[in-house]
């Protein structure tokens, strides 16, 4: 096959157009190259997400502990908390804390 023949093929007359060089030298500085390029946006788009299930997680938080809170006002449900979650008790009472083994024996 000789030069012209290779030359006249559509093919090649596409891809050795000006407009189509330049074109994909901008795509793929759009696209790797650039600042603000579509890597980086898709990295940032994945931190946003990141942002807003730690955003959702912590409001769901929040409204669980307004809700201990408010509960905690009342003083029979104070105390109860406390020997709960801090094992207090008051004078001449004993606490017995009984775990369970959770592991199998063999």
């Amino acid at each position: 096959m000789t030069f012209k023949q290779f030359k006249n093929k559509p093919m090649v007359k596409i891809i050795t157009n000006k407009y189509v060089i330049i074109l994909s030298i901008f795509i793929v500085w759009m696209v790797f190259l650039d600042e603000n390029s579509m890597l980086n946006h898709r990295e940032f788009n994945k931190e946003i997400n990141k942002l807003k299930n730690e955003k959702k997680y912590y409001k769901t938080q929040i409204k669980q502990d307004r809700e201990l809170i408010n509960k905690l006002k009342n003083n029979t449900e104070l105390e109860k908390f406390a020997r709960e979650e801090y094992h207090m008790k008051k004078e001449n009472e004993e606490i017995y804390l009984i775990e369970y083994d959770t592991l199998v024996k063999n």
